[in-house]
């Protein structure tokens, strides 16, 4: 795969590592800076080094080797399973499960999980690594998940994450206690320009998003909140509600990295997922039960404030 690109007059004087890490989100800079080191990189068809600065009008191109898919194999799992009929399956996720196949973690996903359950009756159109997976939550965040078991079911609910019309709804507890009853954050959502794996509120390069936001229940120092996603960008919640100071407990990429309870990961539910169902055309809403750590610490929360 071929990737071509043109400097623009305020883009000069980048460090080309830089600008390709910025212009390729989905790449490591790791693998860009090796694409450097081995003369795959060329401005105005000469092969550079990553000390070299950008300038206006300059033509950058490069080769990406698309990796070959590994073969994924089937895994038998004892799924928490909400709901299935012929169109549609919609899992309770735990936590620390990956969703789906990635470096590092080719076994023990909700992939492997789904291939031994429903075998051959998975959506094709995400490829051998994400079959019948139209959406993702976090490894560390748990609840409802819809995996679509044929094409026709994932064009519909693709479309219905599209439009925002689908039903999302997230239990959290942050950090520090919010005065308003409820609020919405409206802010886009893009790639952090510096740290590649984490996800920023980017005025220039971001997508939109909003975040509706409902408290629950106040506690001492923290707030258990509800959280309806209007749209759906990678860590959404995460980002916007450390955006307005109240960054999820738990989280130590978006938050403080201790926390006085002992946690994995961010306090985050995916509680509530509504849907027109893709062949009946209802509406229906599926709810997953908060998971038994998340009910304890609430316990704790009350019996300290």
């Amino acid at each position: 795969m071929k990737l071509q690109f043109l400097v623009e007059e305020q883009e000069r004087g980048e460090r080309i590592d830089r600008y390709l890490a910025r212009q390729c989100p989905d790449f490591s800079r790791s693998y860009l800076q090796k694409l450097l080191k081995e003369g795959e990189v060329f401005v105005n068809g000469n092969g550079v080094k990553s000390s070299y600065k950008t300038l206006p009008g300059d033509e950058i191109s490069l080769e990406i080797t698309e990796a070959k898919d590994p073969e994924i194999a089937a895994e038998q799992m004892d799924l928490d399973i909400l709901y299935e009929d012929q169109d549609i399956i919609l899992i309770n996720k735990p936590k620390g499960m990956v969703v789906h196949p990635a470096a590092g973690h080719y076994s023990g996903t909700l992939v492997n999980g789904l291939m031994a359950h429903c075998r051959d009756e998975l959506s094709g159109i995400n490829g051998v690594l994400r079959p019948g997976i139209v959406h993702r939550i976090d490894m560390d965040t748990t609840g409802v998940l819809i995996v679509c078991k044929n094409d026709k079911a994932h064009h519909s609910i693709a479309e219905q994450l599209k439009v925002h019309s689908i039903t999302r709804k997230y239990y959290a507890i942050v950090w520090g206690v919010i005065k308003e009853d409820e609020g919405t954050i409206d802010a886009p959502i893009g790639r952090h320009p510096v740290d590649r794996k984490k996800m920023s509120i980017n005025e220039r390069n971001g997508k939109p998003a909003v975040t509706h936001y409902r408290v629950l229940e106040r506690f001492r120092q923290y707030t258990y909140v509800e959280c309806q996603l209007e749209t759906g960008r990678t860590h959404q919640i995460r980002v916007h509600m450390a955006s307005i100071g109240h960054p999820l407990l738990g989280d130590q990429v978006y938050g403080p990295s201790k926390s006085p309870y002992k946690l994995q990961g961010q306090t985050l539910h995916a509680g509530v997922l509504g849907i027109v169902h893709p062949t009946k055309g209802d509406y229906m809403e599926f709810s997953a039960p908060l998971p038994l750590y998340f009910e304890d610490l609430l316990r704790k929360l009350r019996a300290s404030s």
